[in-house]
């Protein structure tokens, strides 16, 4: 059987095996396709995208055509059907939110976002995906810069995350603001996976915690073409994947024709959209490049057919095989009807919010602003103008600051991946956020209002949920994470995310350093702040005491369009006098200034107080040294070029010697030398460790005084970067 040639065999195929192509041509006796469940109208919509999307990859010979091909029927069904939403008000609050979390099928959303009427999308636009144009709409995976994309996917399973964090966040909303007469939120998220997503633990973390928390209104459609780059999915994964959704919490529904069955797709859809128990997962069986030579096979994932097999599928649809990029008028007309449908959406939930703001002013005001984005203007009265004199760990300052601020502002989502006990993110009254039916062991309960969220031990997930939560609409979420920062590199994935994304996340990173003391290496981190100093987009900030924790907050919080990790202490560190939170936004600043300075110590984070002790053990020595605070590279680098050299003064000839218990690699730019680590840490107390390294007065003064004997020997040393 010549696939190609025999699409009727191809669309009524229900038999998936390791090659369902290879089942097809050995398959004696096949359904007939459920081309009766489609209108002529309908029909000829499907041909027409499963062609334009081979037209779209064929043009500059790449890209991805197998999933969005098959997937059309889903498509239809959702953005003619189903999903509500504007394409001439794309930010329009209330809407649907969909998220493509297999990414590299983005031609299956751009087209329908081109359909549907988003003016953006041109049709120039369109055709620009694999193009050299750098304003392309269409880039390889969905970009949230773009209208009408919720969420950047990429990397498989952050999407799933995401959607799950949106779906919270719209929990959140309507037990917040909601009232039985105005349900001002009522959108739904629908999310669109493969079976990529199915695997990567990051969406296992989402999808075991949404069934655990009921969410509802967030359904899941699995694109169940059996095939993944590598061949087959049961080269790999041979689990019952319905029994494990359920098992999770999930409804599950089937729908078994998911190229044609448009009707049933509908009634799917609708089904999910109207739970009240549990979030859906639709299996819709579907065959990658449906109608190519290639359908149901890996190589239909992500590569061009060719042309002699565009133009052999042209035939099989009676379309014209020398014409390119068709779209009739009667596909256009099919979808004309969706913007004015949406601007309706727009104005009746604009007329609800004001009727809203009437009957309820003071809390219509307040939705308002999460609506727009805006904090109360007195935020930062909320925060603590002085803290205690006496000995402080920074994750508890940490705690000090947001608690007041998470107290009284809704915005602020706050979470921890199962460190309660040692994070110090919890308020006094605080409610969980929690499916308000959950009666637990421990006696914790909560509902969807509340804003204090235990993720388990699912650090991935918090982050990427988190993205989804600030990727709701901008600012109306604060979204605040918390664990130990060694586990911050488990996270690392979905933290790029919300950078790439410029989503305002803040990850609150605790137990940052040797001084984290008996739990060893494992908990110990070396390398990691060189993986976010380098982010982009990514403020990684260490505060030393209280005072600059103050100012690590406010930044991070002033920080609209960017992340920020707040790196601090397990251990207490003495409260100094000469820290400043109206400086840490400078990103390092100058704590303790001397005339004709022989060196400059750069003190980071927990260890500006060594910087400072070493500088008055070498003034008894008649060296004379002046001391900058270093919180945060990116902030100091965003400086102008004559603040920077007044604050390190390297211009002057005067050396500079960073002090902290990390790898070195990043610090040459602005120090001569350093007092860093070279290996991983080791199981001792906190004190211990840091005097097993080296990190003490006595001998980093030892170490300061051999540096600048060796640069008196050696001027030109001076240029070169050396560990000390």
């Amino acid at each position: 059987m010549d696939l190609a040639q025999d699409p009727a065999a191809i669309n009524g195929a229900t038999h998936y095996g390791n090659n369902v192509k290879n089942a097809l041509q050995k398959e004696e006796k096949l359904e007939k396709p459920s081309i009766q469940k489609l209108t002529a109208e309908q029909d000829h919509v499907l041909k027409t995208f499963r062609l334009l999307i081979a037209d779209l990859c064929q043009q500059f010979k790449g890209g991805h055509p197998g999933g969005a091909i098959g997937m059309a029927a889903i498509g239809v069904a959702l953005w003619k059907y189903v999903m509500r939403y504007a394409p001439h008000t794309p930010t329009y609050f209330n809407r649907d939110r969909f998220v493509l979390s297999n990414g590299h099928t983005c031609l299956f959303q751009y087209t329908f976002l081109h359909l549907t009427g988003y003016r953006d999308m041109t049709f120039d636009q369109l055709k620009s995906y694999h193009s050299e144009r750098v304003d392309a709409q269409c880039p390889g995976h969905p970009e949230i810069e773009h209208e009408g994309i919720e969420v950047t996917t990429g990397p498989l399973g952050q999407g799933i995350a995401n959607a799950v964090g949106l779906a919270m966040a719209t929990k959140n909303l309507q037990a917040t603001y909601n009232r039985p007469d105005f349900d001002v939120v009522s959108n739904h998220t629908w999310c669109m996976i493969g079976d990529a997503c199915l695997q990567e633990g990051v969406g296992l973390e989402a999808i075991s915690f949404a069934g655990h928390l009921k969410l509802n209104n967030l359904t899941v459609i699995y694109d169940n073409n059996q095939v993944t780059c590598d061949g087959s999915v049961d080269l790999t994964n041979t689990e019952n994947i319905n029994a494990k959704m359920r098992a999770c919490g999930w409804d599950v529904i089937d729908v078994e024709d998911g190229c044609f069955d448009i009707e049933g797709l509908v009634s799917a859809l609708n089904e999910a959209r109207a739970s009240t128990e549990k979030p859906t997962f639709i299996n819709v069986r579907t065959i990658i490049g449906l109608g190519s030579a290639v359908a149901g096979d890996a190589v239909a994932h992500g590569a061009a057919f060719g042309e002699a097999d565009v133009a052999s599928m042209k035939k099989a649809y009676d379309f014209d095989p020398e014409a390119h990029f068709v779209v009739s008028k009667e596909v256009r007309s099919f979808f004309e009807d969706i913007p004015q449908r949406g601007e309706e959406l727009v104005r009746s939930w604009q007329k609800k919010v004001q009727d809203y703001e009437t009957k309820y002013p003071e809390l219509g005001a307040e939705f308002r602003q999460r609506v727009e984005g805006r904090l109360p203007e007195n935020w930062k009265e909320l925060i603590p103008t002085s803290f205690p004199d006496s000995p402080t760990a920074t994750r508890k300052s940490s705690g000090l600051v947001l608690n007041p601020l998470a107290e009284k502002i809704r915005s602020f989502m706050v979470g921890t991946a199962d460190l309660t006990p040692s994070v110090n993110m919890a308020w006094k009254g605080k409610v969980d956020f929690q499916n308000p039916n959950l009666k637990t062991t421990c006696g914790i309960t909560g509902d969807y209002s509340g804003r204090y969220i235990h993720y388990g031990v699912r650090e991935h997930a918090m982050a990427a949920l988190a993205n989804g939560m600030a990727a709701f609409a901008p600012n109306t979420f604060v979204p605040v994470t918390s664990t130990f920062f060694m586990f911050y590199i488990y996270a690392a994935p979905a933290v790029r995310m919300g950078a790439l994304q410029h989503l305002q996340v803040i990850h609150a990173a605790t137990h940052d350093s040797i001084g984290t003391g008996e739990d060893g290496p494992t908990h110990q981190p070396i390398e990691l702040a060189n993986l976010y100093r380098a982010m982009p987009n990514m403020l990684y900030i260490r505060p030393a005491d209280s005072e600059e924790t103050a100012g690590a907050w406010i930044t991070a919080i002033e920080a609209k369009n960017t992340p920020s990790i707040i790196s601090t202490s397990r251990q207490t560190l003495p409260q100094l006098k000469q820290t400043r939170r109206d400086l840490v936004a400078k990103g390092a600043y100058v704590v303790e200034e001397i005339k004709n300075a022989d060196v400059t110590l750069i003190g980071v984070g927990a260890e500006l107080c060594f910087a400072l002790e070493t500088a008055k053990e070498l003034e008894s020595k008649g060296i004379k040294a002046r001391v900058v605070s270093f919180p945060c590279q990116r902030l100091f680098d965003a400086q102008t070029t004559a603040y920077k050299r007044d604050t390190l003064r390297r211009h002057l000839g005067i050396p500079a010697i960073v002090i902290e218990p990390y790898s070195p690699n990043g610090w040459e730019r602005y120090a001569d030398a350093g007092a860093c680590m070279k290996t991983f840490g080791h199981s001792l107390p906190g004190k211990a460790a840091y005097k097993h390294f080296g990190f003490t007065a006595p001998a980093l003064t030892v170490k300061v005084e051999s540096y600048l004997q060796q640069v008196r020997n050696d001027p030109i040393l001076k240029g070169e970067f050396v560990d000390l």
